[in-house]
């Protein structure tokens, strides 16, 4: 039988034709979004060609989303957003910027926002998945989220808006007197909303073109650090579309982080973080059992800043097999009599009896045993 999808093409190819049109994904310029890791953008810096096509589906629906929002603030808010700002050092799309009544007041009338800000604010707006959000809430934005933010705040405070077509009138207004950023975080499963806000700082927004300087002081990319810990342990990796680049030469079926290993040197590193891990392990372990027992009669409710509560409780049912016997039996349906292996086991080794045993072509996992030496 022939199904709807295999007589219509997916919808998924259109989405990342036209995604692959956008000015953004052609851009060879280095740009605020490009700073999440200082490899990948010193690849982008250098022209380096793509050498992974990842899965972007999620890009894109966050793109739809992020797109949407905006315009609706455009039109119910006045806002500005999707300004470009610009130096001979790095290029930027700022989602929103809110002017307050003194400034808003050098726009001509029919720019001005409906409602000005207290302070001149850089905004920029996040989708997030359901998986992150525990993170988003207790954490908010991350070191590369913040470097990208300040990276527009900063531009905008130095030299204003870029002089191109659709925004000349804010380029006349020249550097702003940023006084706040603003992250507004949107769960894109669901649709919830969570803001953070802090004070402009001049001293990160420098720090932060530092970091760019940095890249473009490189001769080739490698010369830039990593800035996470490869695909399969960090997601940005997973997703780069210089995957291959940033982590090649690895054994077939080898973790990609093996490549780090050059010589003993790198191997006694290893070990000494391994075993560093595994006491921090024990000791969050032991912590969190700590605290546990002295939570456990504590009522629900909110506590500074975390929130407690209690599931579970709940009746457990278990599954009646002399009724499943029964209703076999009604219904004229043989009982199973597959072979107890585990009750089989013991009895052999009751019976002084080897338990026989045959090879398979599988082979158990790889086990790491660290002892400290003598």
């Amino acid at each position: 039988m022939t199904t709807t999808l295999e007589r219509s093409p997916s919808i998924w190819d259109a989405a990342h034709d036209v995604d692959a049109r956008r000015p953004r994904s052609q851009q060879t310029q280095l740009g605020a979004s490009d700073t999440v890791c200082g490899r990948r953008a010193a690849y982008i810096l250098h022209s380096t060609p793509r050498t992974d096509q990842p899965d972007t589906k999620a890009a894109i629906l966050g793109t739809y989303i992020h797109t949407g929002l905006l315009e609706s603030a455009r039109t119910e808010y006045g806002w500005l957003v999707e300004r470009s700002v610009q130096d001979e050092t790095i290029r930027g799309h700022i989602d929103v910027v809110q002017l307050d009544e003194a400034t808003a007041a050098r726009l001509p009338r029919r720019h001005r926002p409906k409602v000005a800000a207290d302070v001149v604010t850089v905004e920029d707006i996040k989708t997030k998945s359901t998986y992150l959000w525990d993170r988003v809430l207790r954490y908010g934005a991350t070191e590369a989220e913040l470097r990208q933010v300040y990276l527009y705040a900063g531009l905008l405070a130095m030299v204003g808006f870029q002089d191109v077509p659709g925004q000349r009138y804010l380029a006349r207004m020249g550097p702003l007197d940023v006084r706040r950023i603003r992250f507004r975080f949107i769960n894109r499963d669901n649709g919830a909303e969570h803001i953070q806000e802090i004070d402009y700082d001049p001293q990160r927004a420098a720090e932060a073109r530092w970091w760019v300087e940095r890249v473009r002081e490189t001769s080739h990319p490698e010369e830039m650090r990593r800035d996470f810990d490869g695909p399969g342990l960090d997601a940005i990796c997973d997703y780069c579309p210089f995957r291959t680049a940033c982590w090649p030469g690895t054994n077939p079926g080898a973790p990609p982080q093996t490549a780090l290993i050059h010589n003993d040197k790198d191997t006694e590193q290893a070990l000494a973080d391994y075993v560093r891990g595994h006491e921090l392990v024990a000791q969050g372990d032991k912590i969190k059992k700590f605290a546990r027992k002295r939570l456990d009669q504590s009522p629900a409710g909110i506590y500074g800043l975390n929130e407690l509560s209690w599931g579970g409780g709940n009746p457990k049912d278990e599954t009646d097999v002399e009724a499943m016997v029964d209703l076999h039996e009604l219904a004229d349906i043989p009982v199973p009599m597959a072979p107890d292996t585990e009750k089989m086991i013991r009895n052999l080794k009751a019976a002084g009896l080897a338990v026989p045993v045959r090879k398979t072509n599988k082979k158990t996992p790889a086990i790491i045993r660290v002892s400290p030496t003598a």
